[in-house]
């Protein structure tokens, strides 16, 4: 089975994703944007962790922690595909457990839609 899940690839991407739209909570913080030329059949999604939370064994960790909530998301809540999203994470989200991350981040993405 394919993933419907795209990452982002190409800097001029990210940091147009910067200047778009953003909703923060206590665990990350979400830009989305319309960007042209993207597939629109697929989720464009990319999911950055900074080396201040841990070593690259947490931050995997976090990586597939978010990924497994968006492909929930993406199976759960009828997400607008025109847009990308850029996830980052924070600092706490590592001590946190899994359920809470989930429903924030399921009431973000219902307030995005």
């Amino acid at each position: 089975m394919k993933s419907s899940l795209v990452s982002l690839k190409k800097n001029e991407d990210f940091k147009s994703l910067l200047s778009g739209k953003k909703v923060s909570n206590k665990y990350s913080t979400i830009f989305f944007k319309r960007l042209s030329n993207k597939d629109t059949k697929k989720l464009n999604l990319s999911i950055v962790t900074k080396k201040k939370i841990g070593n690259a064994v947490i931050r995997n960790k976090i990586k597939r922690r978010l990924r497994n909530i968006m492909n929930d998301i993406y199976k759960q809540i009828k997400i607008n595909l025109n847009f990308s999203y850029l996830i980052i994470a924070r600092q706490n989200v590592s001590k946190e457990k899994y359920q809470d991350i989930k429903t924030q981040i399921f009431k973000d993405f219902e307030r995005i839609r």
